[in-house]
């Protein structure tokens, strides 16, 4: 499946700054773009003002790694359909995608969004524009690396039940271990619904064959002493082909679990 065409006079600028990708101050940047920009007033506590800000940043200074519009919609009709109550992101960034999910989550009637990412700045610039954007009720930013933030909050009793969504798009080889950790705590069940960005850019093969993978050969691996999550959680999972707020063609996976085999 491929969604429209790219509408190449909304690309951002090259990701690719002096060979850094993130991290060179572009961050700080925004934050100091948006929080001095001249409609400020009529930004503040309006999501789709803030995500347009810092598409705006993005298209008229340096890029950033954001899901963009394209993506990001198409994980928004997701969360309209599913309507979850509580939405894990691994991979925060600079917050756009909490932003633009916090939102969708609270307009389908959910209740929390929790974002982990591992850079302590990153989280901050984050965790301001999300205030910014009038979602401190709803969206919480945690700092730690994946792993770290699904066992705190677990630990913390913040997530200590299935979860309605999950979204991926952190380190890419810690896709599959996460979500094996989620199902190992139970976080994940019938009706859970997984998205992961960054297919084609630069790709995932282990996280495609795991949840692509049917009950029994995760069953098979597990009893080779394979790790393998909850291998008697079945999934249903599709690739949606999509673009880059760069103009550069990826994809998601959707991936639904209808329960468990056993």
């Amino acid at each position: 499946m491929t969604t429209a065409a790219f509408d190449t006079s909304r690309a951002y600028k090259p990701w690719e700054v002096d060979g850094k990708f993130f991290g060179d101050g572009r961050e700080a940047a925004l934050l100091d773009y948006v929080y001095s920009h001249p409609d400020l007033e009529q930004i503040r506590g309006n999501p789709a003002r803030v995500c347009a800000a810092i598409d705006a940043f993005a298209q008229a200074h340096t890029g950033l790694i954001n899901i963009g519009e394209l993506k990001g919609a198409l994980v928004c009709d997701t969360i309209a359909k599913h309507r979850p109550a509580v939405m894990l992101e691994l991979g925060g960034y600079v917050g756009y995608s909490a932003i633009l999910f916090g939102s969708a989550v609270k307009q389908a009637g959910g209740a929390r969004y929790f974002s982990v990412e591992k850079n302590p700045l990153f989280a901050a610039v984050a965790a301001s524009l999300a205030d910014l954007a009038g979602l401190r009720d709803t969206v919480r930013v945690v700092v730690g690396t994946g792993a770290e933030g699904i066992q705190r909050l677990f630990d913390q009793g913040a997530l200590r039940s299935q979860i309605g969504m999950l979204f991926l798009d952190h380190h890419k080889p810690s896709y599959t271990a996460d979500l094996k950790l989620c199902e190992r705590l139970g976080l994940i069940g019938a009706g859970t619904v997984m998205v992961a960005d960054n297919m084609i850019l630069p790709g995932n093969p282990p996280y495609a064959a795991y949840v692509r993978a049917s009950a029994a050969e995760k069953q098979a691996q597990a009893a080779r002493g394979e790790d393998a999550g909850n291998p008697n959680l079945q999934y249903t999972s599709r690739s949606v082909v999509s673009y880059e707020p760069s103009g550069q063609q990826d994809a998601l996976e959707i991936t639904e679990c209808s329960g468990s085999a056993a």
